[in-house]
């Protein structure tokens, strides 16, 4: 078998253990992965997703979510897209207080070498170049 692509909720799933049942079947599934050798494929859009219902449904804070998926986007099994741009902006919104998108965004303009062109001050708290829109 080749890449599984796997749904936010899944990842939701697996990471707040809720429902019970749910959450059991999110966890065979990386045992699968892991026992046939095939790799569970995350999309960016897929973590922005995770990130969003953590925090609005379930109320986790930053550094929870943060904490949470950079364990699973360490895992063996995860092939996640931009990994290392996802795993900076997880550290980012932590430390900046801005959301993951805003910090996906800026981590990815820095690692071009490029500007970003916002309307939202909070991309000043971070470390990338700011072109102001006229």
């Amino acid at each position: 078998m080749s890449d599984v692509w796997v749904d936010a909720n899944v990842l939701v799933r697996f990471l707040t253990a809720d429902p019970p049942e749910m959450a059991q079947r999110a966890r065979a599934l990386w045992a699968q992965a892991e026992r046939e050798g095939f790799r569970l494929h995350i999309p960016v859009l897929i973590i922005a997703e995770v990130v969003w219902v953590l925090g609005s449904f379930y109320k986790w804070q930053a550094p929870a979510i943060a904490e949470g998926l950079g364990k699973l986007i360490g895992l063996d099994q995860a092939d996640v897209e931009d990994r290392d741009l996802v795993a900076a902006a997880l550290q980012m919104t932590v430390a900046a207080n801005v959301s993951f998108v805003d910090a996906y965004l800026a981590a990815a303009a820095r690692k071009a070498g490029a500007p970003v062109a916002p309307f939202d001050r909070n991309f000043r708290r971070l470390d990338v170049e700011w072109f102001e829109p006229a």
